[in-house]
């Protein structure tokens, strides 16, 4: 086919003809829902009062049967470096100083806990091809190993880039990630294992609609002490993990998301073209004709281009 501007509007015009079709198509079927449970657990940290113990680093991996925690009993040189949960540390706590003193005008730390977020409508469960990972009634984010293919697609969509690979195994890798203590919460109705050990009282698991209103009291009683604002209420669509601090969240490496979930533009976008199997058929189809009918119409593409080279090929050959 030659391309000229002529055939390349009329190619556009196909593809827009064929949008609009599926813009045409039923709002029940286009429309994004969230797949969020009505009633879900969650934990706030209050990071007021975090001191940097890592005792919820310990419980962490005793609970899911992980390695010791890095230096678990030297808290001086720990914190010297930015650390993130991988496939052997499913939480870690961070150091910041952020510019406050305290009253002998020294520097004072804020310490923040890291691990899933378990979103409401996570980004991951979205990304993943084959449901490895799904978003429980509890609040959990849960991950199949038996249906996992290693896509790592969940670690390229996690916009807090949590899920982690067990890159060292190269028989039966995993993704890993905080499991929000799934077996205890839902067995046993159980706490978990980081929230049951804090000694400051700096993790509070319970309903995540409980969780809101403790912290939206805490902050209208204390103005002077809080941000007004609770991370992950509506960030990313709303998260089970929540946290209120003294000091902006970006300054403790949370990042400033969007209230809309990730998976509602990339999921409507996928819902609209794919409603309807014919409905790549029928734009593959249009585009496919009007390539035909511009090559007849333009005897020159083919046979006429064609006859040329034999000619001079009969002349040189006469020659």
């Amino acid at each position: 086919m030659k391309i000229n501007r002529r055939n390349f509007f009329k190619v556009m015009g196909a593809t827009a003809v064929s949008g609009s079709s599926l813009a045409a198509l039923p709002s029940d079927l286009t429309a994004w829902e969230s797949k969020a449970p009505p009633d879900p657990y969650g934990c706030l940290v209050d990071l007021t009062r975090c001191v940097g113990c890592r005792k919820c680093e310990e419980a962490c991996s005793q609970v899911n049967g992980l390695p010791a925690p890095e230096r678990a009993n030297c808290q001086c040189t720990i914190f010297e470096k930015k650390r993130r949960p991988d496939d052997k540390a499913f939480t870690v706590v961070n150091r910041y100083f952020t510019g406050k003193l305290d009253n002998f005008d020294k520097p004072l730390p804020t310490y923040a806990k890291v691990q899933c977020m378990h979103c409401q409508d996570p980004a991951c469960v979205s990304a993943c091809i084959v449901g490895a990972l799904t978003k429980d009634e509890t609040g959990s984010v849960r991950y199949d190993v038996s249906k996992c293919i290693g896509c790592r697609y969940c670690m390229v969509a996690c916009p807090f880039e949590i899920p982690a690979y067990e890159y060292h195994d190269p028989i039966t890798p995993r993704v890993m990630k905080c499991t929000f203590c799934y077996d205890r919460i839902s067995k046993d109705g159980g706490v978990p294992g980081c929230a049951t050990i804090c000694p400051t009282e700096a993790i509070t698991f319970g309903k995540r609609a409980d969780l809101l209103r403790v912290a939206h009291k805490r902050l209208d009683e204390n103005p002077g002490k809080y941000i007004n604002h609770v991370y992950g209420e509506k960030e990313a669509g709303g998260t089970s993990w929540l946290y209120i601090s003294s000091v902006p969240f970006e300054d403790v490496n949370l990042p400033a998301l969007p209230d809309n979930p990730s998976p509602k533009l990339s999921e409507t976008i996928q819902h609209s073209l794919f409603s309807y199997l014919w409905s790549p058929i029928v734009l593959f189809s249009t585009l496919g004709a009007l390539m035909y009918k511009s090559n007849k119409s333009n005897p020159e593409n083919s046979n006429g281009k064609r006859g040329t080279l034999e000619e001079k090929n009969i002349t040189k050959g006469g020659a």
